[in-house]
């Protein structure tokens, strides 16, 4: 039987190793998460979940979430500026993911003919411009 000061000792380790893997982690996915897209992406580049919401967009929906389609106010000025309504955007759904998670594709223009297109997929602090 273990004396509970070496179980309590152990237990502490254990708890150590653990949040110093999580933390390593989540260091790693913030590298990666700030690492600048691509200037612009073929719409063939784009994960599959993307490609379905761009189809959406031009079909004037069905849309998935309750947001979708609301007006972008582009506050981190990271897209052209333009008048208040002209950018709206939209989920792109992440696998594994509950929440509406970070990815987006945000569009100029129409709702259904959009001047242009731009993919986020790290909640708005990068872009890059669709081209189909």
């Amino acid at each position: 039987m273990m004396r509970p000061a070496l179980a309590r000792r152990l237990r502490a380790a254990m708890f150590l190793a653990t949040a110093a893997l999580a933390l390593g982690a989540i260091a790693a996915s913030v590298a990666w998460a700030r690492t600048a897209p691509p200037a612009d992406v073929t719409a063939a580049e784009l994960p599959a979940e993307a490609r379905d919401v761009l189809a959406r967009i031009r079909a004037g929906g069905p849309h998935r979430y309750e947001r979708d389609g609301v007006v972008f106010g582009n506050r981190e000025h990271q897209l052209p500026a333009q008048q208040r309504g002209y950018y709206h955007e939209y989920t792109v759904p992440t696998p594994g993911v509950k929440t509406r998670g970070a990815r987006r594709i945000v569009c100029g223009g129409p709702k259904t003919a959009p001047d242009g297109c731009w993919y986020t997929g790290d909640h708005y602090q990068t872009f890059a411009r669709i081209r189909e």
